[in-house]
């Protein structure tokens, strides 16, 4: 039995679960098993090379998939950026059905999506942001809580709380991301008015998610204080997970002349590529969220959906009536 709501209808898949895109971890692997089991699997166009190796990604992920999967595009701003028109159309070219937008000044690219009959997600952490990407005309909003790994913004304002407040005046479909990990959250969020949610740090803990086991091992014994806010002072905050190099990014950035520079050896993304291939855990930055104290092992993709599933069912269909006098 497939959970419908308008999200599920908008991007034809059975169930309410998005595997968000994430850098260097959103690999033909990991998207292709997610979308298997019934949810959205998700590629990340910057982890690949080149638009040449996005096309080839793409390919990669069909032959092990029929079913819907999507691109994630993030726009950041940057000295050098990359060719983000060329990433977009190879995305384009590619067919790809749902494409997941995040960062800075969208507009350029949703139109051309939007042009192409693409349905576009648009990822934000605040209400006024996830209106304006309404206004732009994209298909469904994807609101970041406080909880999430990455950039949560600088509102500091918690699903519980961002999410109804979002789903009361967004009138596109709506899924919740930060602080997700099972049935009750996808319960939860559905409870506050989204239509789904979006898992990232958890489905890095999945053994088809492309990074070492030891950085799996290191979601699972970690508990929700495991993170560390990185960036406060430059109003850039990021959540990551708690290693030595994030402590050594907060101390040194408490003090109040500190700058980027002072830290940027330390949060290259060239090293938390290391850290995520080679286990080494303490190479650089690990992307991840608070929702690590609700993960307790490492399951297939396969395995974790259908329990959120039917732990979902569960509530829904015995627990909450029981409570109905």
């Amino acid at each position: 039995m497939t959970l419908k709501t308008r999200f599920t209808e908008l991007v034809g898949i059975e169930y309410p679960i998005v595997q968000g895109g994430m850098m260097w971890v959103g690999r033909a692997e990991l998207a292709a098993a997610v979308s298997n089991a019934g949810g959205l699997g998700i590629l990340t166009a910057l982890t690949q090379p080149s638009p040449d190796a996005l096309r080839a990604e793409i390919e990669r992920c069909r032959k092990m998939t029929g079913k819907p999967f999507g691109v994630n595009l993030t726009i950041l701003p940057s000295v050098n950026p990359p060719p983000y028109a060329e990433y977009r159309k190879a995305i384009i070219d590619s067919g790809i059905k749902v494409v997941e937008t995040a960062g800075h000044n969208p507009r350029e690219h949703i139109e051309d999506f939007k042009s192409h009959g693409i349905k576009v997600v648009h990822k934000c952490t605040a209400v006024r942001h996830a209106l304006s990407a309404e206004r732009l005309g994209v298909d469904a909003i994807s609101i970041d809580g406080f909880e999430c790994a990455g950039h949560p913004g600088e509102d500091d304002i918690p699903g519980l709380i961002l999410i109804p407040a979002a789903a009361d005046k967004v009138k596109i479909p709506m899924i919740a991301s930060g602080g997700f990990g099972d049935g009750r959250g996808l319960v939860a969020a559905l409870a506050l008015g989204a239509e789904g949610i979006n898992m990232g740090t958890r489905f890095c803990a999945t053994v088809e998610a492309p990074i070492h086991d030891k950085v799996k091992q290191l979601l699972v014994a970690n508990d929700e204080r495991g993170t560390n806010l990185i960036f406060r002072s430059l109003k850039n905050t990021a959540r990551v997970g708690k290693n030595s190099v994030s402590d050594k990014v907060v101390e040194l950035l408490k003090k109040p002349e500190a700058k980027f520079e002072d830290v940027a050896h330390l949060v290259k993304g060239a090293q938390g590529r290391v850290a995520l291939e080679t286990g080494d855990v303490d190479a650089g930055l690990i992307w991840a969220g608070q929702v690590q104290g609700l993960i307790h092992d490492i399951p297939t993709c396969a395995e974790l959906i259908s329990r959120i599933v039917n732990e979902a069912r569960t509530i829904i269909g015995k627990r909450l009536p029981g409570f109905l006098a």
